[in-house]
């Protein structure tokens, strides 16, 4: 008998594909729908915590990753992470959601301007969208508003640099300021400034808010830079704490699953739009959460080295080796630079842990 089933690969049965091989040793997970030449591909990063591993690999395996706002050369590497350089293509901290991507680039074009302009903690002032760009605050609010400038000033330059810009969804629940609509990292009174009911509000993305969003987006820098290609992730961690007045793991698979479907109509509906698995890498059930360290939400080093391979690995057929080599599963404990390890990522979401004891 005939039908459109008979004679798949063996990636397209579950038995073949998944229940009958090793989840470490799956084969052609992911297909690139474009090459990234090392050579000459122009990249930048943004989005959630994990997406930070994305930016250092991209770098330690020798590609042309955007960086606008590099370390200062009197700052020492081992405070980089402090004071927010080598994260991302610019200091801007983690974007958890694609309004926040949205409303950073009009920010820095001068389309939108937040009311929200300071916080204070403890004598030391905090910039509202980059609270944990300095740990210890700054001395004065001139000096947030001056850095505040010169880091705008720097991600105006990221677009018409880029070739592909990588962003890694993180979730749907937010903060906004209630007088404009605003999008904060993280909730006021967490790392720094004050709760006011009055002027914050909680909002859990929809499907079609994430979507419309990232589709702003897209058009956004397709008119500063005509021919830029998007590679769009899902971020396995969960959530840290929810808001939504659900129990943790619904309000998890929520954001999730509205996250996962987003990236699954932009990659259909757009060419210039790829789409690489690694929250299923991580979060499926197969892998029995064997690449989640034991609070089951921090991605392992072996999780991160696995899902990295598989993304690298097509990438890299037929391409040159470089120097240092690609990092495999098996050696990634071991192989602490240029790796950042789970306890160097800069996550304000994870702070939250800290109001539930």
């Amino acid at each position: 008998m005939s039908n459109p089933y008979v004679g798949l690969p063996p990636r397209a049965y579950w038995r073949s594909g998944v229940a009958d091989v090793s989840f470490l040793e799956m084969q052609d997970v992911y297909r690139p729908r474009y090459e990234i030449s090392r050579e000459s591909t122009r990249i930048a990063a943004a989005g959630s915590c994990f997406a930070q591993h994305i930016g250092r690999q991209f770098k330690a395996r020798g590609y042309q990753f955007v960086d606008v706002e590099k370390p200062l050369p009197m700052l020492p590497e081992s405070a980089w992470n402090d004071y927010g350089f080598n994260m991302y293509s610019a200091r801007y901290g983690n974007l958890y959601s694609a309004r926040q991507l949205l409303q950073m680039f009009r920010r820095a074009h001068g389309l939108f301007t937040p009311e929200e302009d300071v916080w204070e903690k403890n004598g030391r002032f905090y910039d509202p969208f980059r609270p944990n760009i300095e740990k210890n605050g700054y001395a004065t609010p001139e000096e947030v508003r001056r850095d505040r400038d010169f880091h705008l000033a720097a991600v105006r330059r990221i677009l018409e640099q880029t070739d592909v810009f990588v962003f890694t969804f993180g979730l749907t629940e937010a903060w906004e300021c209630i007088a404009d609509g605003a999008i904060l990292p993280t909730c006021p009174g967490t790392v720094a400034g004050q709760f006011d009911p009055e002027k914050y509000r909680f909002v859990n993305f929809s499907y079609e808010d994430v979507l419309g969003d990232f589709t702003a987006f897209k058009e956004f820098a397709e008119g500063i830079r005509p021919g830029i290609r998007f590679l769009i992730t899902v971020s396995p961690v969960p959530l840290t704490a929810t808001a939504s007045d659900q129990h943790v793991l619904p309000a998890t698979v929520y954001s999730k699953s509205v996250l996962r479907t987003v990236c699954g109509t932009l990659y259909q509906k757009y060419e210039n739009v790829d789409y690489f698995p690694s929250f299923e890498l991580v979060s499926s059930h197969p892998g029995r959460a064997m690449f989640f360290r034991p609070n089951l939400r921090e991605v392992s080093p072996v999780g991160v080295a696995h899902v990295m391979d598989a993304f690298f690995g097509p990438h890299t057929a037929g391409q040159a080796a470089p120097d240092p080599e690609p990092v495999s599963a098996e050696k990634a404990p071991a192989r602490a630079k240029p790796r950042m390890s789970e306890d160097d990522l800069v996550c304000e979401e994870a702070l939250l842990e800290e109001f539930g004891r």
